[in-house]
């Protein structure tokens, strides 16, 4: 209903704690723009509202039977496979071929290496001014390796590692030796603990980062990654939960 009710507007008392109406974001855009953005996380019965609008060109709120016109450019952005969501039942097609009239992909991070460079300025400019920092500077060898990394969370990765960077590098250069052991040497975080000798598993010994920097990094990073991940990377959620400052 929450999301309904940003999305189409309520009339006061339609449902419990809707104390006042509520104009709904398509209402609010008529002749204009709306953006959805993760429309492969909508319930089925969302999209078949979303279906209305974008056929009826109309909308009802919750608690109303009156319909509204509106008229309304819709932009909507996904990180799915929607055709696959269809085959598995999980998305409507005919909402997808409402929504598929001009597909724009935006491709991974790693298939456009040479965007980095200006992301990572823009990035460094932005948490510079958000975090009142000094503006910070990556020398050419620390450019490089960010270039060669896979970036699998891609720009909300990238964007993260240069916030740490600037906040967390002690001079105003961004050397190579300041970047996670994971992107100096290209690949993932490992993060393996040897078996105690004499466990059941025997004295194995599984090998891990070299230092005990490179091991404090690669561990704080997924235990970091981790908690994002089932907070959808809301970071401010996430610090909240594990008791951190933001930055």
């Amino acid at each position: 209903e929450l999301i309904e009710s940003e999305l189409f507007g309520h009339e006061k008392g339609s449902f419990t704690g809707a104390t006042e109406k509520q104009v709904g974001k398509f209402e609010q855009a008529d002749r204009g723009t709306i953006f959805l953005d993760e429309v492969g996380d909508m319930s089925q019965k969302t999209q078949a509202k979303v279906l209305r609008v974008l056929q009826e060109q109309e909308v009802e709120r919750l608690g109303s039977a009156r319909t509204i016109k509106v008229d309304v450019r819709v932009i909507a952005a996904t990180n799915k496979n929607l055709e696959d969501a269809i085959s598995r039942g999980e998305f409507r097609e005919d909402l997808f071929f409402r929504l598929n009239v001009i597909p724009i992909v935006v491709p991974p991070l790693r298939e456009r290496r040479e965007d980095i460079p200006r992301l990572v300025q823009h990035f460094a400019k932005r948490t510079a001014e958000e975090h009142n920092l000094k503006p910070k500077r990556f020398d050419q060898a620390a450019m490089d390796a960010l270039q060669r990394y896979r970036w699998r969370g891609n720009i909300r990765e990238l964007r993260n590692t240069v916030e740490r960077l600037l906040i967390m590098s002690p001079t105003e250069y961004v050397r190579v030796d300041d970047l996670p052991v994971e992107i100096r040497s290209g690949e993932p975080a490992r993060v393996s603990v040897a078996e105690p000798e004499g466990s059941a598993k025997g004295t194995e010994t599984n090998t891990g980062p070299g230092t005990l920097r490179e091991f404090k990094d690669a561990a704080e990073r997924a235990y970091l990654v981790q908690k994002l991940r089932e907070n959808n990377w809301n970071i401010s959620r996430t610090a909240e939960l594990i008791d951190t400052p933001r930055s």
